[in-house]
């Protein structure tokens, strides 16, 4: 396993906004803010860590993780995001900091280093599909970000019930289409209006067990017609059973099915899913295409393990593509995933089909300079 990004890409590969952008526009696609972790992720163990024994890992990677995972799927869906984070001045930060802005070029102008604070950092143990996560983490600085934030044509958050930020606020005052998700409720209330921030969503996420427990339903399809209700688009994600959307704003509804993958790491899939779908949704893609293709990130994403490093890009997205115009099998199954993916292929240039993406070192010792020197 490799870390993230060592290299910026030779080419910007695909802008999917390129079709409406305009002078006027806000310098950046998406604004957030939040926890920058890094990531260490083991794979390869053979069981879970036995007490007293030691554990042999035939994988290693590292990551900028937390925030830092949603970012890098924005970003290498070719977004131009921004992120407001506090990073340390140690090693670990150095690292984030610089994985993030030179490999996967997301700007860091409304970030800003701490002297002192040590990084927070995530260890993170897979096997037979499970994982174990270790945090060690110091008491976080102020937010990155005092006042208002910068105008953005999206931003994205995760609701907690009981909290309200007033960045939300601001941006969606400024114009912003707030795309938010929501966390466990621990405290078994269930209760929409604890979420004072829903009122501004644009766009809510929720999967499918977080969403029958807001509306008192029983089915995914049910809990997105109660959401809809909520706010002007409701998605309601069944992980490997795919999506329903509604979207009031349209007048359109979908629904898409899984893909099937083998899937080893589900870690970040949910951020993915929320980058695919803000990236049709700024494009203006119908809902049935943002869907699938929110679908199809997050399944591309858990083949692998990892949060930011698992996170797609244009070209994975093509590799794909061109392995459904070409099944192995012939079947009907295969014949009617080419047809609701067939949107991909007139987003895909020819120059993007084969394009490799080199965004992986060994481990945190190299540094990204030392790698463009020796190159």
């Amino acid at each position: 396993m490799s870390t993230t990004a060592a290299t910026p890409d030779p080419i910007q590969p695909i802008d999917p906004l390129a079709a409406l952008r305009a002078a006027t526009d806000p310098e950046h696609d998406v604004y957030l803010t939040g926890t920058v972790f890094l990531d260490i992720i083991f794979t390869g163990l053979d069981h879970a860590p036995v007490r007293g024994t030691e554990s042999w890992a035939r994988g290693m990677g590292s990551s900028p993780g937390g925030i830092a995972n949603m970012a890098t799927a924005l970003a290498r869906l070719g977004l131009h995001t921004t992120l407001a984070a506090a990073f340390g001045t140690d090693v670990y930060g150095d690292y984030c900091w610089e994985s993030l802005a030179l490999g996967e070029g997301v700007d860091l102008n409304h970030s800003r280093r701490v002297p002192g604070w040590h990084s927070p950092v995530t260890v993170s143990m897979a096997y037979e599909g499970e994982r174990t996560m270790v945090t060690h983490e110091h008491p976080a600085p102020p937010p990155a970000v005092q006042g208002a934030p910068p105008r953005s044509r999206a931003c994205v958050t995760a609701f907690e019930p009981g909290r309200q930020e007033d960045w939300v606020r601001q941006a969606h005052a400024q114009g912003s289409k707030i795309f938010a998700d929501v966390g466990w409720d621990e405290s078994g209330r269930w209760d929409p209006a604890a979420l004072p921030d829903l009122p501004y969503a644009h766009a809510f996420l929720p999967n499918a067990a977080e969403a029958q427990r807001y509306t008192r339903t029983d089915s995914p399809e049910r809990a997105v017609r109660a959401l809809a209700e909520l706010v002007p688009i409701a998605v309601v994600t069944r992980g490997a059973e795919g999506a329903v959307a509604i979207d009031s704003l349209t007048g359109e509804s979908a629904e898409v099915p899984g893909l099937p993958v083998d899937a080893l790491d589900p870690t970040g899939a949910g951020d993915v899913f929320v980058a695919g779908f803000m990236t049709g949704t700024l494009a203006g893609w119908p809902l049935t295409y943002r869907l699938a293709f929110a679908n199809l990130t997050a399944a591309l994403s858990v083949q692998h393990f990892g949060g930011s490093l698992a996170a797609p890009g244009w070209p994975e997205v093509a590799a794909w593509w061109n392995r459904a115009l070409r099944p192995a099998d012939g079947t009907a199954d295969a014949a009617e995933l080419a047809r609701r993916y067939a949107f991909l292929g007139e987003l895909i240039p020819d120059r993007v089909r084969d394009c490799p993406r080199l965004r992986a070192l060994p481990t945190i010792g190299f540094r990204v300079h030392d790698s463009a020197r020796r190159s």
